[in-house]
């Protein structure tokens, strides 16, 4: 007989994730949790199935950020994005893997979806500064006035994040709403929600403050109804929806006239994240204050429109 002890066998012990709100990693309020698996149905790691509880407490904490965020320096908002970008260069080898696994790409494939994601990052930090320049401006009036527009963040921004491009995409539609000084909900990919999730822990050992990103994963559906029909988020993205549920959440959207950003198909899919991605999601999430001011001897002060 052999003396060699007989070989252990023992059960993985996968990750169970947690929602990012408020700066905090809660569970999820139903304490509900789904399994993520790969591509080719293996599982990976559990993650937390948001609630309608979850995306409202996700609104107030995106509420309480908006002012220290907006209210922050354009230059010092582009700091904090590019922080962002070098935490997440740090972790590169995580996402690689976890970008794998949810897409089913090969190392190096996925590797180069990590990488543009982090340019991603520094290129809206480099618009932070830059953006009102192109957006605002002097405009000619015919009277004694100065007459200049000056863009603004429109508030509460609920981001449904595409559900293939499970990082890459996520960060195309996220960081333009930071970018412009907005807070955000976002519901991380249904089926692919680890890279996201991670990025919340990313997020929280960057300068990002506490509530100005908050990440939601679970039935996408479930928690976007909520958040189109909230009274207190003023725009949503509906890149992640598709076509019949994003029907549905413009009419819940309509109810407070927030600012809906549509998806280019079905599901966001058919977006090449890849391509350079210019302004056009910086742009839709900024409202426009123009202000009058008197010129010459005129006896009074300046006022907003």
């Amino acid at each position: 007989m052999s003396d060699k002890p007989e070989p252990t066998v023992r059960l993985s012990v996968f990750k169970t994730y947690k929602l990012y709100v408020g700066g905090k990693f809660p569970r999820s309020e139903s304490g509900r949790v789904y399994e993520v698996t790969d591509s080719k149905d293996r599982p990976l790691a559990n993650a937390p199935q948001g609630s309608r509880k979850d995306a409202r407490d996700a609104v107030v904490a995106a509420r309480k950020a908006f002012g220290g965020w907006s209210g922050a320096t354009a230059y010092n908002r582009g700091q904090v994005l590019y922080r962002v970008a070098e935490m997440l260069e740090g972790r590169a080898d995580q996402f690689t893997r976890e970008v794998a696994e949810a897409e089913g790409l090969s190392r190096a494939k996925a590797a180069a979806q990590v990488s543009a994601a982090v340019d991603r990052w520094v290129w809206y930090a480099g618009w932070t500064d830059k953006i009102a320049q192109v957006a605002g401006g002097a405009n000619p009036v015919a009277g004694p006035f100065f007459n200049l527009s000056s863009p603004e963040p429109t508030g509460v921004v609920a981001v449904l994040a595409p559900q293939r491009s499970s990082l890459l995409g996520l960060v195309s539609v996220l960081a333009p709403v930071l970018a412009t000084g907005c807070t955000a909900v976002a519901v991380a990919s249904e089926d692919r929600p680890l890279p996201a999730l991670t990025l919340g822990e990313v997020l929280a050992t960057s300068d990002v403050p506490g509530g100005a990103v908050n990440i939601l994963s679970g039935r996408t559906a479930e928690l976007a109804a909520p958040l189109a029909a909230h009274q207190d988020v003023n725009a949503i993205d509906l890149t992640g929806a598709p076509a019949e549920l994003a029907v549905e959440l413009e009419r819940a959207a309509a109810d407070n006239l927030k600012r809906v950003l549509r998806p280019a198909d079905a599901e966001g899919d058919g977006e090449d994240f890849t391509a350079d991605p210019g302004i056009r999601r910086l742009t839709p999430f900024l409202e426009t204050k123009t202000v009058w001011h008197p010129t010459g001897s005129l006896g009074v002060s300046g006022s907003a429109y």
